[in-house]
């Protein structure tokens, strides 16, 4: 069990690196990598948000994971407050990184994204603890 943890935690740190990556990267990486042009946002869901909700899958996913991780921990409180806060100086550093902008819809995006892991795993551990 502590070598899946520890993978799981390789996991939640490399997805944190990969966030900051595709984050500060002059235009869109992941437009490159898919489509070969670095100004076309992938927008893998149809839907009427737009890319906003790219945001909150990730930031999700992120959110979640490195949360029920580090749940047990006496700082869990810390990695909470440390997604809210890079969340925010991500999308906010989008005003100076070339080829990007800033956006209050993926910030939203973001933010409810780790609001909602927050919110799930203060569910489960509601139920745990019964």
């Amino acid at each position: 069990m502590a070598k899946i943890v520890s993978f799981l935690k390789l996991i939640f740190h490399g997805s944190i690196l990969f966030l900051i990556i595709i984050s500060l990267f002059p235009g869109s990486l992941l437009g490159l990598m898919l489509y070969g042009d670095i100004g076309e946002q992938p927008n893998f869901f149809p839907n009427t948000f737009g890319t906003s909700i790219n945001h909150f899958i990730f930031y999700f996913y992120v959110s979640f994971l490195g949360l029920i991780l580090y749940v047990k921990n006496e700082q869990f409180k810390i990695y909470l407050y440390g997604l809210f806060i890079l969340s925010v100086i991500l999308e906010a550093l989008h005003l100076v990184v070339p080829n990007r902008t800033f956006e209050i819809s993926d910030l939203v995006g973001n933010v409810f994204g780790v609001l909602a892991a927050y919110f799930l795993v203060n569910i489960y551990l509601t139920f745990r603890k019964r």
